[in-house]
């Protein structure tokens, strides 16, 4: 099972990953805030496709070793009946659908195989888009709010800008960091990963929005979690 944004960062984890932002942000009027969320989209329409197949595999094992054809002597006739009736396809049917939905919901991982990249895509886009609004980007003085959003179900990486930094930066100016994110979620190290992406955001902000004497701090310097 997948473990959840708030177990995977220790304390003293969030405590590096803040250290990090408030060093970052000593040479830029930039806010940096990382978001770390288990999931960007529910899918449900996956579940019920991983239900669908497990019940069809049911359906076809028990088919394959219990059905048999009877021969049945009748007062009149001699026949042939199958062994498994229809109510027992059926509650096979329905339990392997049951069973499967359950074990999409609960190792959601297995969801992936049946999500198009597209749909993958656009969930995160808008969860993104939901995260900048309720962490209070869009509210800094300047427009100078960065979003650093992971979803670790899908493993993507998303950065999103205030107005003034994407009129500047567009989503390929960031490939630096998401892809420090990507290379430290895959070796196990997501603390380091989003320390190495908030450095390297951190220079890029400094290029285009160095620090000037009127700037303050407007957002907390902390990793944000979504389970």
């Amino acid at each position: 099972m997948m473990k959840r944004p708030s177990a995977l960062f220790s304390e003293a984890d969030r405590k590096a990953i803040a250290q990090t932002i408030e060093k970052a942000e000593q040479s830029t009027s930039g806010e940096i805030v990382p978001v770390v969320a288990a999931a960007s989209g529910r899918y449900d329409r996956a579940e019920d496709i991983f239900g669908l197949c497990l019940a069809l595999v049911a359906l076809t094992t028990a088919w394959l070793v219990f059905q048999d054809i009877r021969v049945v002597d009748g007062a009149w006739t001699v026949g042939s009946r199958l062994s498994l009736g229809l109510l027992p396809l059926v509650i096979i049917i329905i339990a392997g659908f049951a069973l499967g939905a359950a074990a999409a919901t609960r190792f959601p991982a297995l969801k992936l195989l049946f999500i198009p990249k597209k749909e993958i895509d656009l969930e995160v886009e808008r969860a993104a888009a939901h995260a900048f609004r309720q962490f209070r980007l869009g509210r800094t003085h300047n427009g100078t709010g960065i979003l650093i959003y992971v979803s670790l179900l899908e493993r993507r990486v998303r950065v999103e800008g205030g107005g003034a930094i994407a009129d500047k930066l567009s989503h390929q100016d960031w490939k630096e960091v998401c892809a420090a994110v990507v290379d430290g979620l895959k070796v196990g190290r997501p603390t380091e990963g989003l320390m190495h992406a908030i450095e390297a955001a951190g220079r890029l902000l400094a290029q285009h929005f160095p620090i000037r004497p009127e700037d303050r701090n407007e957002l907390k310097n902390e990793l944000c979690l979504i389970d």
